[in-house]
């Protein structure tokens, strides 16, 4: 017995479709970057229906290409002759977010679609506006190189009252971009910036049911499962403590459940005591510290026993951004970081 990740085939088709409900006149990117955000290419087809897929790097694009025939969307562009090659054989489209690209991009000899990511005030990859007038000038010239999308990527779009996300809208607004489509909209900007979605929008977190909000949002269906047997239970003594450190010690007799998963299959070792875990309906609590294989858990509320599995999340009633929230951290990295000891299966 050992635990499992299943993957919601009918959470992701829901998903995406509240994707088009809330912007019902964009194509859509769907990102399936880091293995599809921990949910396994091969596990997440409702999702290549989408117009076009993202990946970040070419290693991925590999991977995905015997999946779908879909285009892919290569995020990080290319930087050699050798991989400009290979991204134009697996019918890649490329971001062009840095000056150094140019040069590698004008010596296509072959058809090249291309995205070209500009810099509104996140400061991470994109090119400076200023040179936007320049880098098309060139570009217009090459007659392999069609230019796809003008694109740009909100800083603080998961605090829809930022700012920020106004100035970065206005001054993507501001830019020369009439005579092509255009994207800015991640899965927060989607939901709450209306006036973002433009041509292209690219939803991330809310494919797999996360709320990209400090809030669940009850329209997202949870699409990973994770669960773990119960491989042994026993009652701890008033005054005696469970695990490493001696973090936690019981205050009166109580009986715990011991179950079979921890750091080594990506259940976050930082999980604080009392955070829940859901055992036959009713949500109990992390008792001590998280081991490498194995967590405890306080069970006075349920009849578990052993062989009972355990839902660490993706349950309705325990997401995963509610765990994230009991270990300070974001739902985004729980869902990556589930290990390769974990067997992932399909579910309805």
């Amino acid at each position: 017995m050992q635990a499992v990740a299943a993957i919601s085939q009918s959470a992701l088709a829901h998903n995406l479709a509240v994707v088009s409900a809330h912007a019902p006149q964009a194509k859509v990117v769907g990102m399936v970057k880091s293995d599809a955000y921990g949910h396994h290419l091969d596990l997440i087809t409702p999702l290549f229906t989408a117009d076009i897929l993202a990946v970040s790097e070419l290693s991925e694009a590999r991977r995905l290409r015997p999946l779908t025939q879909k285009p892919i969307l290569l995020l990080s562009g290319v930087f050699t002759e050798k991989d400009l090659q290979e991204a134009i054989q697996l019918n890649c489209h490329l971001v062009f977010h840095d000056l150094s690209q140019l040069a590698i991009l004008m010596s296509s000899q072959h058809a090249v679609k291309l995205w070209i990511k500009i810099d509104t005030g996140m400061h991470r990859l994109g090119i400076a506006a200023q040179s936007l007038s320049d880098v098309l000038s060139q570009i217009d010239n090459h007659k392999h190189i069609q230019i796809e999308c003008i694109m740009s990527h909100f800083a603080c779009a998961d605090e829809p009252m930022h700012p920020k996300n106004t100035q970065q809208l206005d001054f993507f607004n501001q830019l020369d971009t009439k005579d092509f489509y255009r994207s800015m909209a991640n899965s927060a900007a989607i939901m709450s910036q209306v006036k973002s979605q433009f041509d292209y929008v690219r939803p991330g977190i809310m494919l797999y049911g996360a709320s990209p909000f400090a809030n669940i949002d009850e329209q997202l269906m949870p699409v990973m499962e994770l669960s773990a047997p119960i491989l042994s239970t026993k009652t701890i003594k008033a005054g005696e403590a469970v695990g490493y450190g001696a973090t936690w010690k019981a205050d009166k007799d109580t009986r715990i459940a011991i179950i079979g998963i921890g750091y080594g299959d990506g259940y976050p070792r930082h999980a604080k005591n009392g955070t829940p875990v859901l055992i036959n309906g009713t949500l109990c609590t992390l008792v001590g510290r998280v081991s490498m294989d194995l967590i405890c858990v306080d069970i006075k509320q349920t009849n578990a026993q052993i062989g009972d599995r355990a839902i660490l999340w993706g349950n309705d009633k325990l997401r995963v951004e509610t765990v994230a929230l009991h270990c300070q951290t974001i739902a985004y990295e729980l869902l990556t970081g589930v290990s390769t000891r974990v067997t992932f299966t399909q579910r309805a």
